[in-house]
């Protein structure tokens, strides 16, 4: 999808405040002698912007707006090196709330619902975002936070909460716990707005299906606002995004050249009326596709399809490339798992070894022949032998958060 004219404009306007600032990026532009785009073909030849450039700039050279115009910042976990600090000016915290609150409407939410928010609080941008959102659309919000389950359900039942927000580790462990403890009859939950981390269809329908709710993939990252920046419709897996606040380029992550729509690629997001810290052609590492032609809702906001996963999720094993979606899409594949597992991988007496830890669903299931028939799927589909490990149902840690699903111990 081509960038248009009116986009090329805030563009335009984006680089004339990267250059005053004499920020990462304005320096970038003036080494590669660029001031102005006029086409598509100019963007292009803008360059990339990526999470090591955004670190170098700690703590707080990603600033384009001065620094009385800054309200809030919001920062990267840090987890892999320096954390990313994103400022925002008052502007960029409403037009993130206006965001948030057309994710709501998209995904048919209205002023009578009541909004029960799980994801974090601080300087993580979940659970403010989901807040804020709420209050632009005129929704009421219950701002629970992450973690203390028991009062969860407790908050649930007694608010009558409509909505669950909530990563999809968390959805799943409250699913859970409420059908464990007999509550599903008392829970009046509607509708489950779920982001932060890439889940399979097979948790979807577990959750959905103890529930009884319609979910709904939200997307974002800290570095573009947060999440909010897309979801998708009614019925449909493809995910609507804001194109008059974020434009969005499919990239071959090995060549860095553009890809025609409907490949698969990486996804790149220039943040179009950003103030804070606006980013261009900002590299997200997230991989999805540019859906072509019109939805069937009627919405006139182009899409893209759910995430696959990380480009730097990818796992070598034995000279094999392998990325988690790959094994979940193994473990669609038995009725007899669940859509829970973890990978660890060791380096033992001289070679890589991925031991693949699964549940067996409740039942008589023979744990010995589904491990046998899930490492005989994994050599077939992806050319190497896990060791394949067979648990009960519910022994795979739960999260409040996101689910670590790859342990590499061999850097460890």
């Amino acid at each position: 999808m081509e960038i248009s004219a009116e986009q090329l404009e805030l563009v335009n306007e984006r680089i004339k405040a990267l250059e005053k600032a004499e920020s990462f990026y304005g320096k970038k532009l003036e080494e590669a002698g660029i001031h102005e785009v006029h086409s598509p073909g100019d963007f292009k030849k803008l360059p990339f912007s990526e999470k090591k450039d955004l670190r170098d700039a700690y703590p707080l050279g990603l600033m384009t707006a001065p620094e009385e115009e800054i309200v809030r910042i919001h920062s990267s976990s840090g987890t892999t090196g320096k954390p990313v600090i994103i400022p925002y000016t008052k502007k960029d915290v409403d037009d993130w709330a206006t965001m948030f609150a057309r994710c709501y409407e998209m995904a048919g939410i209205t002023k009578k619902d009541r909004l029960q928010i799980t994801p974090g609080y601080g300087l993580w941008t979940a659970g403010i975002g989901f807040q804020a959102g709420c209050e632009k659309l005129g929704a009421m919000a219950i701002p629970m936070g992450p973690g203390n389950t028991d009062k969860q359900i407790e908050m649930m039942i007694a608010m009558e909460s409509t909505v669950l927000c909530a990563t999809s580790s968390y959805a799943l462990l409250l699913a859970e716990e409420i059908e464990k403890r007999g509550l599903v009859d008392q829970i009046k939950l509607k509708k489950g707005v779920i982001g932060s981390e890439r889940w399979s269809d097979k948790m979807r329908n577990k959750i959905s299906g103890i529930l009884g709710i319609e979910l709904y993939d939200i997307y974002g990252l800290t570095e573009i606002y947060g999440p909010g920046i897309g979801i998708n419709c009614k019925g449909q897996k493809h995910m609507h995004y804001w194109d008059d606040f974020i434009y969005i380029e499919i990239i071959d992550p090995k060549t860095g050249k553009n890809l025609p729509d409907g490949e698969w690629g990486e996804i790149v997001i220039t943040t179009l009326k950003k103030e804070g810290a606006p980013l261009i052609r900002y590299r997200t590492h997230d991989l999805s596709r540019i859906i072509p032609g019109k939805c069937s809702c009627g919405s006139p906001y182009p899409r893209i399809d759910i995430i696959q996963g990380r480009t730097d999720d990818m796992m070598k094993i034995h000279g094999v490339n392998v990325f988690p979606s790959q094994i979940e899409e193994i473990i669609a594949e038995f009725d007899e798992a669940t859509s829970e597992y973890q990978i660890r991988i060791s380096h033992l007496d001289g070679k890589d070894t991925m031991r693949l830890y699964i549940e067996a669903t409740s039942g008589r299931t023979d744990f010995n022949d589904l491990s046998q028939r899930v490492a005989e799927r994994v050599k077939s589909k992806i050319g190497f032998t896990p060791i394949v490990k067979v648990v009960e149902e519910g022994l795979l840690p739960r999260s409040e958060k996101k689910a670590k699903r790859v342990i590499d111990e061999r850097f460890e």
